[in-house]
């Protein structure tokens, strides 16, 4: 049978009709493909007579409008479009039609979810766009979700922030019927939002057995103590992205106990709301401590600082594992960096001003010697320079992402002969990027954090990491 979809079918003929006259066809097709078997004995398929198992898994690879054109074809398949198992990943999409031009999912279809299936939702997430409308409807559905049992739920902002502008009360008591009725949540993101330290609480003593995976940066309510109390009990959880000052030396140490499972990743956004903001020091006991416990877990850092508020770190050995930095970093940071970084994997550069980074590329190639990834934005390094750290990395430099401009001329290299060489060491073809192209590690984990508006539009290309974390 040819899918039909719209009132068209998939070929390039003429249109036949609107979706209920097309599904009419179907029928008639059926009908007639029957009626000639029963005539001459000969198999002819009959896509009414489908088993309901195979009618399922055809159903499953289904766009959803799809599935509800299919669903008018007849009663059996109306009745598969209900089945529970097509119901229990949904994506809602909240957008307003005046503001957006991104599809939205409709109104009297969710009433239907809510109706029929809001039992069945196990894997949910909202997608919305930036107006408080979007993000208050969002609320809405929630505050009805009373007979689900959710074990995932993710709440995306497409553009800025907008469950920021939606009363915090509206947005906690809507929270707080996932977590009271969930019971086995056991992957949280709600980054940008309103959540407090009490509705943590909630979430604590409903779902600690289950909880494995909870994003929430930029969440400005809730405090050090509040974050804490979901490392003492959850002792599953194996996958954490936060905000910096969210961080401190008793929550790596929780994260650290017997009780607690091995870590696998651990995000930390650094982000400067003010010039000249102090940021605190984590000791490097509590660093060891984490890499005793969980000697595989990658710690993932953003920074977007201003330079002269690096000071806090990198001054002692850290175990970050993939490093960016989102603003201009000084030569001072990086080769610091060099120093204090052994369990480096990755790192992206977006800029660093004028002064070539020749020393520090060979301080990191030296003292990193599981670099497998580096990126290079705005900087400037030596053609020699360059080569001499490829040389130095070898074939293990999995990424090598470097703009043309960065790579200045001199007596060895010119710009036409630095690939040759760079693909020798290399055991690959590799030229310099024309464009960004970078596809950070993180993209592995399928993160949806939005960037934060003061990263560089070099780091935002093809998707750059967004958290890690899925």
């Amino acid at each position: 049978m040819k899918r039909i979809k719209g009132g068209e079918e998939d070929g390039h003929g003429p249109p036949s009709g609107s979706p209920p006259e097309a599904c009419k066809k179907v029928r008639t097709q059926a009908s007639e493909e029957s009626e000639a078997a029963g005539a001459s004995d000969a198999p002819v398929s009959d896509w009414a007579r489908l088993p309901q198992e195979l009618l399922l898994h055809i159903f499953q690879y289904l766009p959803l409008l799809d599935r509800a054109y299919a669903s008018q074809v007849g009663r059996r398949w109306n009745q598969t479009f209900h089945m529970p198992e097509l119901w229990r990943c949904f994506e809602f999409e909240l957008n307003q039609p005046a503001s957006s031009y991104l599809k939205a999912t409709h109104p009297d279809l969710i009433k239907q979810i809510i109706k029929r299936h809001s039992n069945h939702l196990q894997y949910v997430s909202f997608k919305v766009d930036s107006s408080t409308e979007s993000a208050e409807a969002a609320c809405d559905i929630l505050s009805q979700l009373v007979n689900c049992s959710l074990k995932t739920l993710g709440l995306i902002s497409t553009a800025r922030p907008s469950f920021m502008e939606v009363p915090k009360s509206h947005f906690i008591s809507a929270l707080t019927v996932v977590f009271v009725n969930s019971k086995s949540l056991s992957s949280l993101k709600i980054d940008d939002t309103p959540v407090d330290d009490p509705s943590l609480k909630v979430l604590v003593a409903n779902n600690s057995d289950t909880l494995k995976l909870l994003k929430m940066s930029s969440c400005p309510h809730v405090s050090p103590a509040g974050i804490l109390c979901v490392a003492d009990q959850c002792h599953g959880l194996r996958e954490l992205a936060l905000n910096y000052h969210l961080l401190s030396d008793e929550l790596l140490l929780a994260l650290s106990s017997e009780k607690h499972v091995h870590l696998e990743h651990l995000r930390i956004d650094v982000v400067s709301e003010n010039p000249g903001q102090h940021f605190h020091t984590i000791k490097r006991s509590s660093w060891d401590a984490m890499v005793r416990h969980s000697p595989k877990f990658n710690l993932v850092m953003y920074f977007f600082l201003y330079e002269d508020e690096f000071g806090p770190f990198f001054n002692e050995e850290v175990p970050v594992t993939h490093l960016y930095f989102g603003r201009s970093v000084s030569k001072e940071v990086l080769g610091r960096v060099g120093l204090h970084c052994p369990r480096l994997v990755e790192l992206v550069v977006c800029a660093n001003g004028l002064r070539p980074l020749d020393e520090e590329l060979i301080r990191i190639a030296k003292h990193c010697t599981q670099l497998s990834a580096i990126g290079l934005g705005e900087c400037e390094v030596s053609c020699s320079a360059f080569v001499e750290f490829v040389k130095m990395c070898g074939r293990r430099l999995s990424q090598l992402s470097i703009m043309e401009e960065v790579l200045i001329p001199d007596n060895k290299y010119s710009l036409d002969e630095i690939h040759w060489e760079v693909s020798k060491h290399l055991g690959r073809v590799w030229f310099p990027d024309m464009m960004p192209t970078w596809v950070p590690f993180c993209d592995q984990w399928r993160s949806s954090i939005p960037w934060k508006k003061q990263a560089a539009p070099w780091l935002h290309q093809k998707g750059a990491c967004t958290s890690g974390l899925t």
